[in-house]
């Protein structure tokens, strides 16, 4: 009998070890559409795939002044674009260079084009320093872009800053090549 007991102790045991790890398994959610620059997916106020009616979201459209299906494909298209192309800093230091100047001029003609729009510039840095640092480090780079697009004339209404330091890392990397890559200021719009 004490055989007998034991083994059933241990499928007693094998039962509830298999029920507590079937409560416990994450759940399965559907993966969702991608989503656009700004949160606008491609079925957002009547874009693709949304049957050409005007959602809820359509105020935020209106509010940019992007009243025609066209008008909303040249602002996606143009926000991808704005989003996607980063400035670059030397290491440990937050002077923007010629090449950081020639993006910060195209984003200009962006902020012109669609003045309504808010952007938040993000500070980053490589690993090298103490968080501190890198935290104040990535305040003046973000402070660097968002100056030089005070000067062009851009209302810093729609402008605000953050400084991430070396927490969000582009590239992992442990090299110079990663480092260079993870010392920017990433833009990214609001609406």
């Amino acid at each position: 009998m004490n055989v007998w007991f034991d083994k059933a102790l241990r499928v007693l045991l094998m039962l509830i070890l298999a029920a507590g790890m079937t409560a416990c398994a994450k759940k399965k959610v559907a993966p969702q559409a991608g989503m656009g620059p700004a949160g606008y997916g491609p079925g957002d106020m009547g874009g693709p795939g949304s049957g050409g009616a005007l959602g809820a979201d359509d105020a935020r459209w209106r509010e940019l002044g992007l009243n025609t299906e066209a008008e909303r494909q040249e602002f996606m298209t143009q926000a991808q674009r704005f989003e996607n192309e980063d400035i670059y800093f030397d290491y440990d230091a937050y002077v923007l260079t010629e090449p950081a100047k020639r993006i910060l001029d195209d984003k200009i003609q962006f902020l012109k084009r669609y003045p309504k729009v808010r952007v938040t510039v993000e500070g980053h840095c490589d690993e090298r320093g103490t968080n501190e640092y890198n935290l104040a480090l990535g305040e003046r780079r973000a402070n660097a872009a968002m100056q030089y697009l005070a000067n062009a004339g851009m209302s810093t209404q729609n402008l605000n800053a953050v400084s991430y330091g070396e927490e969000r890392p582009l590239a992992t990397g442990h090299d110079e090549a990663s480092h260079a890559r993870n010392r920017r200021a990433h833009f990214v719009l609001n609406n």
